[in-house]
C-alpha cells in the first residue's frame, strides 16, 4: 500500500508546494491540505504504519525529519526546529517518539 491509495496525488501535491521552503512546514496545514484531516480512524492507521518507516511501532525522530520524503521521495527534509517542534506536539509521554496506534500524529485532525 501507498499513501496514494489513500489520498490524493494532486492534495499531496498541493500540501508539499505550501512547505517547500525550510522552517515554513506546519503539521496542521499539511494535514488539512493533504486531506489527511479527513480520513477516517482506519486510514489514519494505514498512513501511520507507511510513515512507520522500520515497522517498530513508533516514529522516532530520525523517522520524523524525512516526513515529508516518505510522500514523494524529492521532497526536502524537515529542518531541526520543525522536526522538533512537530515531535514535541504529537509526543505526548515524552518519550521520544510518537505513539504505537498512532493517534499522536494526528493531533491536528
Amino acid at each position: 500500500m501507498s499513501l496514494t491509495d489513500i489520498l490524493s496525488p494532486s492534495d499531496i501535491a498541493a500540501a508539499l508546494r505550501d512547505c517547500q521552503a525550510p522552517d515554513s512546514f506546519s503539521p496542521k496545514k499539511f494535514f488539512q491540505i493533504s486531506g489527511m484531516s479527513k480520513k477516517t480512524s482506519s486510514q489514519l492507521k494505514e498512513i501511520f504504519q507507511i510513515l512507520d518507516n522500520d515497522q517498530s511501532g513508533f516514529i522516532e525522530e530520525d523517522e520524523l525529519k524525512y516526513f515529508l520524503q516518505r510522500f514523494e521521495c524529492g521532497a526536502r527534509v524537515l529542518t531541526t526546529s520543525e522536526t522538533k517542534t512537530f515531535l514535541a506536539a504529537a509526543d505526548h509521554d515524552g518519550d521520544g517518539k510518537i505513539g504505537a496506534e498512532g493517534t499522536n500524529l494526528f493531533i491536528y485532525r
